[in-house]
């Protein structure tokens, strides 16, 4: 009687941490988010990017369809047939004994400098690839804006889209890419710190800098010390969000619904 109350007590003790866990992350975001504004404006949160921000009938949503886009479970265009699967497939995981060891020692003294070799890798594998665009010039302020924490993104009024003027087409324009330079209906524009021009930029140029958005968002959550999951859980969320970024490079992305 005694142990099988030991293990009753061990099992409840075991539920509160990982409910204490799960409640100091929630906050931790909640804090974090007052500080951190990577791709929303203080009068115009980006929900989608913020799931916190989301109502609470909504947020699990929010969340799925996130997890979607890196799996790789994205809708086909209208008239191209639907791939065939008779076997609904399971992902399964296997941890890299390398990038892990390069992980933990980053994580001994996390620093969101590249002089790292688990940041160095990173920097060289997906977020160089990722925010590497047609205009180089403007792809190298990008990554140092991102870098900075001083990139906002915003969407734009469709109703009331302004006149690009000659003089400034760098910039794009509602149906110009100004990373691309491709002929694409922009439905969200970038500004590099609190000074400068706005740029018009595609769907998919949105998804890239996004997806690096969302990882350096982490790491600094890591860094200030805001995370309470364990290394290996911490692990494969950067995994996730490298893998995100991958698939936003091939260009895979989601469009917000309704």
């Amino acid at each position: 009687m005694v142990h099988e109350a030991n293990v009753k007590q061990a099992a409840a003790e075991k539920q509160l941490k990982e409910a204490q866990g799960k409640i100091d992350v929630l906050q931790a975001e909640v804090t974090a988010l007052k500080t951190l504004v990577l791709t929303s404006t203080p009068s115009s949160p980006n929900r989608q990017l913020h799931p916190q921000l989301q109502p609470p009938g909504t947020r699990g949503a929010a969340r799925h369809v996130r997890n979607k886009s890196a799996s790789g479970a994205f809708t086909s265009s209208p008239g191209k047939p639907e791939p065939s699967v008779s076997i609904a497939a399971k992902e399964h995981r296997e941890m890299d004994s390398v990038l892990y060891a390069e992980f933990l020692l980053w994580k001994e003294n996390p620093s969101v400098e590249r002089s790292s070799v688990f940041l160095s890798r990173i920097y060289g594998e997906d977020i160089g690839p990722c925010l590497s665009f047609t205009r180089s010039e403007l792809s190298q302020l990008v990554q140092s804006a991102v870098e900075n924490n001083s990139l906002t993104i915003e969407p734009v009024a469709m109703s009331a889209l302004p006149v690009v003027k000659a003089s400034a087409i760098e910039c794009g324009g509602p149906k110009k890419c100004a990373l691309s330079g491709m002929s694409r209906l922009c439905r969200h524009r970038i500004k590099l710190g609190d000074k400068g021009s706005y740029y018009y930029i595609s769907p998919s140029s949105r998804a890239r800098i996004t997806a690096v958005c969302n990882f350096f968002t982490y790491i600094r959550y890591i860094q200030q010390g805001l995370v309470r999951h364990d290394a290996e859980q911490m692990f494969w969320e950067v995994m996730r969000l490298r893998r995100e970024m991958t698939v936003a490079k091939l260009g895979f992305y989601l469009t917000d619904q309704g």
